[in-house]
């Protein structure tokens, strides 16, 4: 028996870790692969305390971390993946890919997100060649360059506002002729003379040589296929939780994200709390989920310690 189970090896679950190893959890560590979504970035600039990192670095730093203060009390199962939980009066019980089954008196979902990727001719080519799907990571790559991005909500245009800091255009693809947006950061946008937007399209192309050299799309009304010449494609149609494996076992919002308390990251369930990018947290990034887990671990530790002498957490 475990005294507690981390599930995902990005920035929170590696925080997590690093945590509970000096607080002498006994800790079973289960990931599908270290660094999260950042490991396809060429560049982070937003990592705190690294002026620029890879996210193939990254990914070594965190697991280096972990092994560094492991020892006899963390356990590293890696790479497999948890594929379900099932929750009792004492344990959680959490089962993965390769077959095996882990019981701990609490659980750290930090399993993170996917992002829902652009279903076209030329995204998969030119991936992190041009096309990306983070704005806070590489948006100041493409300083002085035209660019666009792709979506319609509020994640879209925080990228677009973003963006207009530093690139001589931004030009905004929407799928339909409303905006999911609000409206205040839509009008902040609009104020803006190197800001444009097209409604009512969807991307049929991404196309370049060695990078992205323009993205092809279709108005929706008349069929008109149109070439917009840009160096920068940014994707923000939405992110995918990686929650499938989690069933019932704790309360999941509409978009199935993890529901948590803000304040101790716990979940509905009294045994389990939750971290980073598979949350409903209003924001996702690696230094907001790292500093979430830790929140986390703080109040796992004093739930277990205050109930050390019972099955209670």
């Amino acid at each position: 028996m475990y005294d507690l189970a981390i599930v995902g090896g990005g920035p929170a679950g590696a925080a997590a870790a690093v945590y509970a190893a000096r607080k002498r959890l006994k800790t079973i560590f289960i990931s599908a692969e270290w660094g999260g979504q950042s490991t396809v970035s060429t560049e982070i600039q937003n990592w705190i305390g690294t002026s620029t990192i890879s996210g193939a670095d990254l990914a070594k730093s965190l697991q280096k971390h972990v092994e560094a203060y492991a020892a006899d009390i963390v356990t590293i199962v890696s790479p497999v993946y948890a594929t379900s939980v099932t929750t009792h009066d004492d344990a959680v019980e959490i089962t993965t890919s390769a077959g095996e089954i882990y019981h701990a008196k609490t659980l750290l979902i930090a399993s993170g997100s996917k992002r829902r990727k652009l279903d076209v001719p030329g995204a998969d080519t030119y991936d992190q060649k041009g096309l990306t799907y983070c704005a806070t990571c590489d948006g100041p790559l493409f300083d002085g360059q035209d660019v666009a991005v792709v979506g319609g909500g509020n994640a879209a245009m925080e990228t677009v506002l973003q963006l207009l800091a530093y690139c001589k255009s931004v030009t905004l693809l929407n799928r339909s002729e409303i905006l999911r947006a609000d409206e205040i950061t839509i009008a902040s946008a609009l104020k803006h003379p190197h800001f444009h937007i097209i409604k009512n399209v969807r991307p049929t192309e991404i196309v370049g040589e060695k990078f992205v050299t323009g993205l092809r799309y279709k108005d929706i009304v008349t069929n008109a296929e149109t070439l917009l010449p840009v160096t920068g494609v940014f994707v923000e149609i939405g992110l995918l939780p990686n929650t499938e494996w989690l069933g019932t076992a704790v309360d999941l919002s509409p978009n199935k994200h993890v529901v948590v308390d803000a304040k101790t990251q716990r979940t509905s369930h009294r045994r389990i709390w939750a971290a980073g990018d598979c949350t409903d947290g209003l924001y996702h990034q690696n230094n907001i989920a790292a500093g979430d887990a830790i929140k986390a671990l703080e109040d796992i530790y004093l739930a277990l310690r205050r109930n050390s002498s019972t099955s209670e957490v």
